[in-house]
């Protein structure tokens, strides 16, 4: 697996690493036998990042990560989780010291260690990210030994540049796939300029650039494609990458065959677009069985995606998605 280093933190960390809001909830039920195949399978493919928050199933994931490093210490990766969200409203108000304090020692509590290595504003509302006192407080938080490094985890492209220009800023988590482009055009640019690590999650749409799901798919209840399709419980723009299912569908379709056109499984040939854009640190997908960790895990060692793919993805992006997606984030 190759390695890459994970922006300001200085760390050394998987180019496809491991998302797992899945082990925590709003995927339909996962157990901890299941979770810890996840685990298992991910590090035994190379996987040296996980990616969890303290809201995924209200600090589950969390503790499942931290019982699974209790299990296997030789596993010398790195964890990045997320605060903020376990306020009324991830607003200015609530991003205090205090409730900074009060998250980060649930997390480390949950997850066993006296330092996180990486904690990430999750997804805060906007004018949280120019706020001189956050920062501040972050700054604390790391001279206090209760986190390693800070980062951002954005909604939109502003959040981000706004982020970026932040020196103590270490890493931008940013929804960016083959159907989520408007990242490479300053995102990815600034970021690389100024040497934070750009952390790619939403990778596969939601499953939609995997090619496994049809216009008669069902969803569990609890899974958040089914109930946030209209951003009903958080923004839309986490679930199918804002695409409206049936648009997402018939460009997904398009997306599969031009990776078979390729000899590619798509969700390898999405994933391996991805690490192939200047700037990113670790691609995120989640997954739900250890062989969808082991697959996610191979697109990493793909080769260079030929010129063709890419201009087809483009087209896609172009013709399909662009006019529903692009203005909007």
């Amino acid at each position: 697996m190759p390695q890459r280093t994970l922006g300001r933190t200085g760390r050394e960390v998987s180019a496809v690493g491991l998302g797992t809001w899945q082990i925590g909830g709003d995927w339909g039920e996962v157990s901890e036998t299941e979770a810890f195949a996840v685990l298992d399978a991910a590090a035994e493919a190379g996987i040296t990042f996980f990616d969890t928050a303290d809201v995924y199933g209200d600090g589950r994931s969390e503790q499942l990560i931290g019982r699974w490093r209790a299990q296997n210490p030789g596993w010398q990766g790195t964890v990045a989780t997320k605060m903020i969200r376990r306020a009324p409203a991830p607003s200015l108000e609530h991003a205090t010291l205090e409730n900074f304090r009060a998250w980060t020692d649930r997390s480390r509590a949950n997850l066993g260690v006296d330092t996180l290595d990486l904690v990430q504003l999750h997804c805060p509302e906007t004018p949280v990210y120019s706020s001189d006192f956050v920062y501040d407080a972050l700054d604390t938080l790391v001279e206090e030994g209760a986190m390693a490094a800070y980062g951002v985890s954005v909604e939109t492209v502003e959040e981000a540049l706004t982020a970026i220009a932040r020196p103590g800023v270490a890493t931008v988590q940013i929804i960016l796939n083959a159907f989520r482009q408007k990242p490479l055009e300053q995102v990815l640019p600034a970021a690389r300029q100024a040497g934070v690590g750009i952390i790619a999650r939403v990778p596969l749409a939601s499953g939609l650039l995997s090619g496994r799901y049809t216009a008669e798919t069902i969803f569990p209840e609890n899974d958040h494609r089914s109930f946030n399709r209209r951003g009903e419980a958080f923004d839309v723009g986490e679930t199918f990458a804002g695409i409206d299912y049936a648009t997402g569908i018939e460009a997904a379709a398009e997306f599969s065959a031009l990776a078979a056109e390729h000899r590619l499984e798509p969700a390898a040939a999405a994933i391996a677009w991805i690490l192939q854009q200047p700037a990113v640190s670790s691609v995120i997908p989640g997954a739900r069985s250890a062989q969808q960790a082991r697959s996610n895990a191979q697109a990493g060692q793909l080769p260079q995606l030929p010129a063709s793919f890419l201009n087809g993805v483009e087209q896609i992006y172009r013709e399909r998605i662009k006019p529903e997606v692009h203005h909007r984030w």
